[in-house]
C-alpha cells in the first residue's frame, strides 16, 4: 500500500513544484513589465517637464501684466497678448454655448431614451469615430459649411462653431460614460416610489453623474483652447491690433452681438505668428505664450480632477 502511494505523492509534489515555478516566473515577469512601464513613464514625464521648464525659462522675461495688456506689435519689446487672449476667451464662450448643452443632451438621450436598435448602434459608432477625427478635418468642414455655405465669414462665431463641432463628440462620449456608471439600483429605487422617466433622469441620473460630465466638458474645452489647425483653416488673422466690440453695453438690452461677426486671433495663432519671425525677441514672446497655454490647459485639467473628486465625495450613494 505504501509502495503504491509513493508515485502518487511524487507526482503531486512535482505538480506543486511546477506550479510554484510558474507562479514565480509570472511574478518576475510582472515585476519586469511594471519596471519597464514605470521607467518609460518617468522618461516621458521627465522629457515633458524638461521641455516645459525650458519654455518657461525662455519666456520668463515676458511674464508681467504689460504682456497681457498690450496689443501685438512689430516691435517685439512692446508686443503683447491682449487681442489674442480676449479672442480666445470669446471663442471659448461660443464653443461652450454651442457644444456643451447639445453634447450633454445628446449623451443623455442616447443613454437613457434612445431605443436599443441598429440605428442607435450606428449613431454610437459614428460618435465614437468622430472623437478621433483629426482637427484639420473639422477646419475644412467649417470652411465649406460656415464660411462659404452659411456665409458667416472668418469670424468669432465661425471659430466657436468649429471648435464646438470638434469637442461635441468628446462631450457626448464623456456624458454617456458618466451616466453609464450610475448603478441601476438608483434608477430602480426611483421608479419604485413612483418617479417618472424625466424625474429619474433629471433628479437622480444627472445629479450622480455630474462629476463625470463636468470632467468631460472641461477636458474638451482644454483641448479646444490649444487647437490651431482648424482656426488657421477658417482664416483667423495672425496679426490683429484691435479688440472686437464688447458683448455687454450700457444701453438696454445691455447685450451686443456684433462681436460674433468680428475678426479675431487666438493664443496659438499669435504664438505661430511670433515663431515665424526671425528675431530672437519674438521667439521669447512665443515661448511665454506657449507656457501660458500649457499652464491654462493644466489648470483646466486639474480643475476637472478636483471637481470630480469633490462632487463624488459629497454624493451619498
Amino acid at each position: 500500500m505504501q509502495a503504491s502511494t509513493t508515485p502518487a505523492k511524487a507526482s503531486v509534489l512535482s505538480n506543486l513544484n511546477a506550479v510554484r515555478t510558474m507562479i514565480r516566473r509570472h511574478k518576475r515577469n510582472d515585476i519586469i513589465f511594471a519596471s519597464i512601464g514605470l521607467i518609460a513613464l518617468m522618461l516621458a514625464l521627465l522629457t515633458l517637464v524638461t521641455l516645459f521648464v525650458d519654455l518657461v525659462l525662455d519666456g520668463y522675461p515676458k511674464f508681467n501684466l504689460t504682456f497681457f495688456s498690450d496689443f501685438p506689435s512689430r516691435r517685439a519689446g512692446s508686443a503683447g497678448l491682449l487681442s489674442a487672449w480676449v479672442g480666445s476667451l470669446l471663442v471659448m464662450i461660443v464653443t461652450f454655448l454651442t457644444a456643451v448643452p447639445m453634447g450633454v443632451a445628446a449623451g443623455l438621450y442616447l443613454e437613457e431614451y434612445a431605443p436599443k436598435n441598429w440605428f442607435s448602434d450606428l449613431i454610437e459608432i459614428n460618435v465614437s469615430n468622430l472623437a478621433g477625427v483629426p482637427s484639420i478635418i473639422y477646419g475644412l468642414l467649417a470652411l465649406g459649411l460656415f464660411v462659404y455655405g452659411l456665409d458667416l465669414g472668418q469670424s468669432i462665431l465661425t471659430a466657436g462653431l468649429t471648435l464646438g463641432l470638434l469637442i461635441l463628440p468628446i462631450v457626448i462620449v464623456s456624458t454617456r460614460e458618466a451616466v453609464r456608471g450610475i448603478p441601476v439600483a438608483i434608477r430602480e429605487a426611483a421608479y419604485a416610489v413612483g418617479a417618472t422617466k424625466w424625474q429619474v433622469v433629471s433628479d437622480h441620473v444627472v445629479k450622480y453623474s455630474q462629476g463625470g460630465i463636468l470632467t468631460g466638458v472641461i477636458i474638451g474645452m482644454s483641448r479646444a483652447i490649444g487647437e490651431t489647425a482648424p482656426i488657421i483653416t477658417i482664416g483667423a488673422l495672425t496679426f490683429i491690433a484691435f479688440l472686437p466690440p464688447s458683448p455687454i453695453t450700457d444701453v438696454a438690452p445691455y447685450l451686443n452681438f456684433e462681436w460674433l461677426s468680428a475678426s479675431f486671433t487666438v493664443l496659438p495663432i499669435q504664438m505661430f505668428n511670433w515663431l515665424s519671425r526671425p528675431e530672437h525677441a519674438f521667439h521669447i514672446n512665443a515661448a511665454a505664450t506657449g507656457a501660458i497655454i500649457i499652464l491654462v490647459t493644466l489648470l483646466m485639467n486639474g480643475t476637472a480632477i478636483w471637481l470630480r473628486y469633490k462632487i463624488r465625495k459629497n454624493i451619498k450613494w
